[in-house]
């Protein structure tokens, strides 16, 4: 692991494939259309982590399913994270929180070793960063009663796997039916804004 983690944190500080890599995870409304949601207010800051770890010879990051609720990611597969707050340093200093906040990781033994691309998530009207950061000991994770029904000890190997990744309808929770490219997660569906920065992600590692 440390060898990977030594050419991730080299390999984040030139360009990032942003874009190119995003569209690839890019839900679809059937007839080719897009998606378009207007706000008259600025985005919201925020930031997710991914969170690299070794257990059994293999490396894994948590995922964490939302809970049902009234809101555009109800249900939802995700990374942990979550909006600024004043009281945050950054925004890595937020993603930290949260997943502290959202899935018990403790703060002290994470190592950030850089980022993605800033990722607009229009539907919730949010620009996030994805913050890559690595724990050498395997986190005790306790979810969050309220903001997490469950914690997916997702592995690098299942994201990386091509054949894992599959299509099917999605309905939002405004009533738009969606194709959508997903990653099969241990059965679970991993579409959407997540999908899409985890995508860069893959590219990134492919690449070292």
């Amino acid at each position: 692991m440390e060898d990977l983690i030594g050419r991730l944190k080299q390999r984040l500080q030139s360009p990032l494939p942003g874009n190119v890599a995003h569209v690839k995870m890019l839900p679809k409304i059937p007839g080719g259309n897009k998606l378009r949601f207007k706000y008259s207010d600025e985005p919201r800051k925020g930031a997710v982590l991914i969170l690299l770890y070794e257990a059994a010879d293999e490396i894994y990051f948590p995922l964490i399913q939302r809970p049902q609720y009234e809101g555009v990611h109800s249900g939802q597969i995700a990374l942990p994270g979550g909006r600024y707050e004043e009281a945050d340093k950054d925004l890595i200093a937020t993603a930290i929180r949260e997943t502290q906040e959202e899935v018990g990781a403790d703060p002290s033994t994470i190592e950030v070793i850089g980022h993605l691309s800033e990722f607009m998530v229009s539907a919730s009207n949010h620009l996030v960063l994805p913050v890559i950061g690595y724990t050498r000991t395997k986190p005790s994770f306790v979810p969050d009663p309220y903001e997490v029904d469950e914690v997916i000890e997702a592995r690098l190997g299942e994201i990386m796997d091509e054949s894992l990744i599959r299509e099917t309808e999605i309905v939002t929770s405004g009533g738009y039916r969606l194709k959508s490219p997903y990653f099969d997660v241990q059965g679970k569906v991993v579409w959407g804004a997540t999908a899409m920065m985890l995508s860069e992600f893959v590219q990134i590692i492919k690449e070292l």
